[in-house]
């Protein structure tokens, strides 16, 4: 955790990061994981996304004990959705980043403090975690991520990200509300990480890829997927077919007239505003 001459100086500068953490059922794992980022970032909101009572009441001691600013959300919409509502939280909060770890304590939250140096360093970049993995990955997990890389740099026209579905990453809060109506279209599930990171790309917010180890913790540890192996590629399918369709049919059009007009990116004059 930086000084209080450092804080003081994050402060004047704009720059007040907290922690988003969505939960759905991690009633084993999403207090340490609080704890854990609290010792590098005291700021921590978490969105529980309909979880039943255990998990739920997980996330309400947070924050009765203080640890986190809590919302509770009535129904499971999904990851994405929960991520959304932490971004909202998150802005009424007043914070100008939002870190985004996951609640089953697969990352490594000791690299915290290095992803918000390339933050402050280039606060409108989106700072996307690069996995490395060790032999605790799933050999699906490996496989999904080589087709989903293919389809992204077709979509992003080049090997701009290095990772589109990893859910440690720094997205600057400024341009996210700024682009508000365009990311309310993204999906509400395991698709959001994919397809914000690609949106974000368009519409020229820089990347920035930061390599950081991935563990995946076992059953007995705590560690639970909610990825649906049928529903969850069936959508991450269709995301890639309309983006791709996108990259092709239309974007090139976008980037040209705004190459010719020399306009900004639409975010950037109203995030400065």
């Amino acid at each position: 955790m930086r000084d209080g001459l450092d804080a003081a100086a994050d402060a004047a500068a704009g720059f007040r990061p907290c922690v988003v953490i969505p939960t759905y059922n991690n009633p084993a794992t999403v207090r340490a994981v609080v704890e854990r980022v609290r010792a590098h970032l005291p700021e921590v909101v978490v969105v529980d996304d309909g979880s039943a009572a255990p998990g739920r009441e997980a996330v309400a001691a947070l924050g009765r004990d203080g640890l986190a600013h809590v919302t509770h959300r009535e129904r499971n919409g999904g990851k994405g959705a929960a991520v959304k509502t932490g971004f909202a939280r998150a802005r009424e909060l007043g914070f100008s980043h939002a870190l985004q770890v996951d609640a089953d304590g697969q990352h490594s939250l000791e690299d915290i403090p290095r992803f918000l140096e390339v933050a402050r360093a280039r606060p409108e970049a989106l700072i996307l975690g690069a996995p490395v993995y060790d032999d605790t990955a799933p050999r699906g997990r490996l496989i999904a991520r080589r087709i989903t890389l293919f389809w992204t740099h077709f979509e992003t026209h080049g090997r701009v990200i290095e990772d589109p579905m990893c859910g440690f990453r720094v997205y600057p809060l400024a341009v996210i509300g700024a682009l508000e109506r365009a990311l309310e279209r993204t999906g509400d599930r395991m698709d959001f990480d994919i397809e914000v990171a690609v949106r974000l790309v368009w519409a020229g917010v820089e990347v920035v890829n930061v390599p950081t180890k991935v563990r995946y913790l076992s059953e007995d540890e705590g560690g639970v997927s909610h990825f649906d192996i049928l529903w969850d590629n069936l959508r991450i399918g269709w995301l890639h077919t309309r983006l791709a369709t996108r990259a092709v049919v239309i974007h090139p059009w976008v980037r040209l007239g705004r190459a010719l007009s020399r306009r900004p990116p639409p975010w950037r004059a109203l995030s400065s505003s």
